[in-house]
């Protein structure tokens, strides 16, 4: 299907009208944005520990000497074969990132339950450099209700994107960005968690997309997105990250 077809006068009145709608968003992001800064805190007193190929360490040994650290919590389980298409494609776009949110005093870190040998192999295959540790034994994803156990889902409800739903319409494993603070005492603050489609402007492929002239070209959430080494292979189910 094609859109109407105009005279370049018409188009330029057009796009004047969606112009204006543009600078209203990039106002309201604006808005978010500063009221996402002033969102009280909430200090970390429970103790975490990871597995790194450096050993194991704890959440404030994440923080790599720099104030601010970023996670994503990656849909990885520990019996599962492969990260999740979803997750994959995001973080597809964090290495050229690195070095500007290290030298902006911020430390970018996914984690996943998966033991750390499984991460490491699915890692090598996606060729990523970004440093991604194992929280398998802890509580780390299920106090940031990211991860759910067998009993978790047996419940009328489980809590996710601050929101009780359906078992149904979870899973083992789900999506996340949370964010964290470290004062010059060693104290942690959680500032910050988003979920399901909340972290997606972390994704520059859809951002460009969406300049396209057909946009995302999509049937649901993300469906036509695969793991970057397997677009030449038969189609997959629809993406994890709904």
């Amino acid at each position: 299907m094609q859109n109407e077809v105009v005279s370049r006068e018409k188009w330029l009145e057009a796009r004047r009208a969606l112009l204006a709608k543009e600078k209203e968003a990039t106002r309201l992001r604006d808005s978010v944005n500063a009221a996402r800064l002033a969102l009280p805190w909430v200090k970390v007193d429970k103790d975490y520990v990871f597995e790194t190929p450096e050993g194991r360490k704890s959440l404030a040994d994440l923080f790599d000497g720099r104030s601010q650290l970023l996670i994503y919590h990656f849909m990885l389980g520990p019996d599962w074969d492969a990260g999740c298409t979803g997750c994959s494609f995001l973080s597809d776009h964090v290495d050229g990132a690195l070095p500007h949110l290290n030298h902006h005093d911020v430390t970018w870190v996914a984690v996943s339950r998966a033991p750390l040998d499984k991460i490491a192999a699915y890692k090598r295959r996606m060729g990523w450099k970004f440093p991604w540790v194992s929280s398998f034994g802890s509580d780390f994803n299920f106090d940031y209700h990211v991860s759910f156990s067998p009993e978790d889902l047996a419940k009328d409800k489980v809590f996710y994107n601050f929101t009780p739903m359906q078992p149904a319409d979870a899973n083992d494993e789900l999506p996340g960005l949370s964010a964290f603070y470290r004062n010059d005492k060693g104290e942690i603050f959680h500032t910050y968690s988003s979920y399901a489609r909340g972290p997606e402007e972390l994704i520059g492929t859809l951002m460009i997309l969406d300049r396209a002239p057909k946009g995302r070209n999509e049937d649901s959430t993300m469906n036509f997105v695969r793991r970057h080494d397997e677009y030449e292979e038969a189609a997959e189910a629809p993406s994890c990250c709904h």
